[in-house]
């Protein structure tokens, strides 16, 4: 009787990271990034989980990893290694009783026998242990003896099995038997697995063995590790960043492209969200990008809506090559944009690490140092954080930025003295500092000596660091510089600080939630910054 045999054809499809565009990487790259504040973390993080969007997907090394403990379990769970060495010792006291037969039946004249029968009688119940005694022991039967010399050729293998049966004994769970060379092959193999793990468990591809990995993974195994190494070379081939042998570096390339993503979260969240909900005091135009077109007229620039000018052109006339006439053309609406100089102030201090709300700001300087880059590159956009003191931040810098542990006081005071000298140096008839912060001052400086004092309660004031603060605002103020704050904790002592600021300055104050503060940031910004023809 024959039996046919079913072949089922599916389509081919190539490995996940052969489909995986860099882009795409970096953006997972990005995530972690977010989440640690750090480069060397976040690469690690990717080569430990890989990729995980949508539809794109490339396992980690955990995962690689999770397959050597499956199968280190999946052999502890089947095998029994006890019995390989009940075999050994099974083989030595078959030795010795063949030696002791011999011994009485040569105790007669032989007064040395008995001490032999006496050395006999005291070897150690460890079969290694005795193994290694009997060695210097001179066998009287020929045969025990041979047989004892092919055992002694594998003390150090019995050495193993002993070690390991004591070390992991508990774990060998399974039914199924092994004699001695079948146990060794079953070490050899757990031994590779560990050096197996060792290796993974690095996060360096380039120190993983491949062709152990087939050897006890298989070939699917080792194609999803491939996998995970071209996700490395894929960011380094596109000039996201740079291996510099002992760390990772981003490219310009790469720090552009974060802005970037930075931005397009934010305007995202904004076409997703309804606006005008939101928990703030002071409230922008929902306007952000200019996406509304109008029929050409002459003597306007050519910013031409290719699509909506070549769909009218088919509409009007239809068929191929097309036709355009004057009256289809579409371009888009100018703006008028002022030029101005800004400094964003970004709080690095300690509390900034609760609620996210370090990370929420500095999307919102990543995002804001793009935006400028790409629609007002005339204007000067800098950026200070502050601390316990105050520092430049260059674009560079923003991507690993982090709150600061080491230095936990807020001197606001200095960062507005150091964003006043930053915009000194850009003079414009539109001057502004954005100032994001959560906490009220802590620290201040006066004739070049830096003072940090707790507040008085939880939530309290630092009244001296206030007060300095406040008169750093005046001179801000007299300079004719806007102080735009936007404060992430509406607590009553804060709120009456932040109140104070904002009468002297005659700026604006925002109170909102760190998931909402990069949308009321850049509508605010933007709506300001942009008057219509």
């Amino acid at each position: 009787m024959s039996v046919m045999r079913r072949i089922r054809y599916s389509r081919w499809e190539r490995g996940g990271a052969e489909k995986t565009d860099s882009d795409s990487v970096f953006q997972q790259l990005n995530d972690y990034m977010s989440d640690t504040g750090d480069l060397q973390q976040a690469m690690r993080r990717l080569m430990q989980r890989g990729l995980k969007q949508g539809e794109k997907r490339v396992p980690g090394l955990e995962d690689l990893l999770s397959q050597v403990a499956r199968e280190m379990r999946r052999l502890y769970e089947r095998y029994r290694l006890q019995s390989a060495q009940d075999e050994v010792k099974e083989e030595l006291e078959s030795i010795v009783d063949q030696e002791r037969e011999t011994l009485d039946e040569l105790r007669e004249g032989k007064p040395e026998i008995e001490e032999k029968q006496k050395f006999l009688d005291r070897l150690p119940s460890k079969s290694s242990e005795a193994i290694e005694k009997l060695a210097a022991y001179e066998f009287e039967n020929p045969e025990a003896g041979e047989k004892f010399q092919e055992l002694l050729s594998r003390l150090e293998q019995i050495r193993r099995l002993e070690n390991s049966v004591r070390r992991d004994g508990n774990l060998f769970r399974g039914q199924t038997p092994l004699d001695f060379k079948e146990a060794q092959e079953l070490l050899d193999r757990l031994e590779e697995l560990r050096r197996l793990e060792a290796q993974l468990s690095s996060m360096r591809t380039d120190e993983v063995d491949r062709d152990l990995l087939e050897k006890l993974l298989g070939k699917d195994v080792r194609q999803e590790f491939e996998g995970i190494a071209r996700l490395e070379s894929l960011l380094e081939q596109d000039g996201y960043v740079i291996n510099r042998g002992d760390h990772f570096e981003l490219t310009p390339h790469g720090v552009r492209r974060i802005g970037q993503l930075a931005l397009r979260d934010i305007y995202e969240r904004l076409k997703r969200d309804a606006l005008g909900r939101h928990p703030v005091r002071r409230r922008g135009s929902q306007e952000l990008l200019t996406e509304e077109s109008r029929p050409y007229t002459q003597g306007d620039s050519l910013h031409l809506n290719i699509i909506q000018t070549l769909k009218n052109a088919l509409l009007n006339e239809g068929g191929l090559p097309l036709r355009l006439r004057p009256r289809d053309f579409m371009v888009y609406e100018s703006e008028r944009s002022t030029r101005a100089a800004t400094v964003l102030l970004l709080d690095m201090s300690w509390s900034m690490s609760w609620d996210g709300r370090f990370a929420a700001a500095k999307k919102v300087a990543l995002a804001m140092d793009s935006l400028m880059r790409s629609l007002h590159p005339r204007d000067y956009f800098g950026i200070v954080g502050f601390f316990t003191r105050a520092v430049e931040l260059k674009p560079k810098d923003l991507p690993e930025a982090t709150w600061n542990m080491g230095d936990p006081f807020t001197n606001l005071q200095d960062g507005l003295h150091l964003a006043s000298e930053l915009l000194e140096r850009r003079p414009s008839q539109n001057q502004q500092m954005i100032v994001i912060t959560d906490g009220q001052p802590t620290a201040y400086c006066r004739q070049g000596r830096l003072y940090c004092e707790w507040p008085l309660s939880f939530g309290g004031i630092s009244q001296r660091a206030a007060e300095e603060t406040l008169r750093e605002a005046e001179r801000v103020t007299r300079r004719g510089i806007t102080i735009n704050t936007f404060m992430l904790d509406d607590s009553p002592v804060l709120k009456e600080f932040v109140d104070s600021l904002t009468r002297i300055n005659r700026g604006r104050a925002f109170y909102t939630r760190p998931d909402r503060l990069g949308e009321y940031l850049l509508i605010d910004y933007v709506s300001r910054k942009r008057k219509k023809l």
